[in-house]
């Protein structure tokens, strides 16, 4: 049996398929110009916040997005307000790390088009007992003990929709109704 041809493709507009490959790799980010950078004075004894809710929770989106630890989140929010032509000032890893207790991140679920697809599998978490050096060397001594964690991944996107931790004797079956429940309907 022959295999078929397969198709080819002539790029006849090189200058185009070349800025479309570029654009592919864009990063657009909007910044409100009249947003609340500063604070408002609040009145109250001891030393005010110098940023707003607003400008420590676009810093942590920062983080949360591009998976920076917080020194490096300052230099890319520094290097963003740059290219805005905003000269801002911009919050120190300090206030960043002490704020980010009481300010929550959500950022939405990436979904692709379509029906979701998950990929549910488990993996186990040694929790207590002895270390593997410790075990190697001079033999088990106690009982290890190990728990499960079973998590549900959109095939589409790649994200971890849903975590859950059971025993080390729960299979992926039984724990496949409560990941369920964990993804929102729509």
């Amino acid at each position: 049996m022959n295999k078929p041809e397969p198709a080819r493709y002539r790029t006849t507009n090189w200058k185009s398929y070349n800025e479309a490959l570029k654009r592919r790799g864009s990063l657009q980010i909007w910044l409100d110009k009249d947003m609340v950078w500063l604070a408002p004075k609040a009145g109250r004894t001891g030393r005010p916040p110098v940023f707003s809710d607003a400008a420590i929770q676009f810093c942590l989106m920062v983080k949360v997005l591009f998976g920076l630890p917080l020194r490096q989140t300052t230099g890319m929010v520094s290097s963003i307000l740059q290219m805005a032509g905003l000269d801002w000032p911009v919050p120190d890893f300090s206030p960043l790390s002490r704020r980010q207790k009481t300010i929550t991140v959500e950022v939405s679920i990436r979904r692709a088009a379509g029906p979701l697809n998950l990929l549910v599998d488990s993996t186990g978490i040694k929790f207590l007992g002895d270390g593997e050096w410790l075990a190697r060397k001079h033999g088990k001594h106690r009982r290890r003990q190990y728990r499960k964690v079973h998590l549900a991944m959109d095939t589409g996107s790649g994200d971890i929709v849903a975590v859950e931790f059971t025993s080390s004797r729960e299979g992926d079956s039984p724990v496949l109704p409560d990941l369920l429940d964990q993804i929102a309907p729509d």
